[in-house]
């Protein structure tokens, strides 16, 4: 297997590489936070040589209904561009609102985008946003509006380019925190990190 393995940041990927250096068939590659980033470095990666899947590692924030806790980990069942669409009177109107799918075939994609690749048992819907959200109130409206339970920077867009190139793609955090109002000495984002890694180590080690 040729393995595109996807972090936002040298922390998140610095027990794989640490681990997994000298890997024949491994990619350890640190793509820069937020989507355009992150859609620019896969496609890169890709192009110079096209793997036979992409994961994405992490850390994410976990909303409050979504049962998880600091310190848990989850794979990706969907991803959703989490404020990809419009803001009216009414309230957001996602892409299917506005009739512009992202992907047009074989079938119609609007936020929601499928993972086939899932490296941990417990798979949740994960939501891509520009902006974290830093109060409860909003986090409650993108949990209620998106039924997604982990928010991130980067997922929607690597899952997006791997659709466009064929690609099986997957997607594990380690929960850093709770999305609720913003509170930076609350985060765990060392401990999520090397949480997610090691998850997808032990992905990498079945038989």
């Amino acid at each position: 297997m040729d393995l595109l393995l996807c972090t936002a940041t040298e922390v998140e990927g610095a027990l794989l590489r640490e681990r997994l250096g000298s890997a024949a068939g491994v990619r350890v590659m640190t793509m820069g936070v937020g989507p355009v980033n992150a859609a620019h470095a896969v496609t890169l990666a890709i192009t110079e040589r096209k793997p036979d899947t992409i994961v994405v590692c992490g850390v994410g924030g976990a909303y409050p209904g979504s049962g998880l806790a600091v310190g848990d980990v989850a794979a990706a069942a969907l991803e959703c561009y989490g404020d990809l669409g419009a803001n009216s009177p009414s309230g957001f109107l996602d892409m299917a609102a506005l009739g512009f799918p992202i992907v047009a075939a074989p079938e119609r994609i609007y936020n929601d985008l499928p993972l086939q690749v899932f490296p941990v048992e417990r798979r949740v819907k994960f939501v891509t946003v520009s902006t974290c959200t830093g109060t409860h109130a909003d986090a409650l409206a993108i949990e209620r509006r998106t039924g997604g339970a982990v928010e991130n920077m980067e997922g929607a867009a690597v899952a997006h380019v791997a659709l466009l190139h064929g690609i099986p793609c997957g997607e594990v955090r380690g929960i850093s925190n709770l999305v609720t109002d913003r509170d930076p000495g609350a985060w765990r984002l060392t401990d999520a990190a090397a949480a997610a890694q090691q998850a997808v180590l032990a992905w990498l080690a079945r038989p």
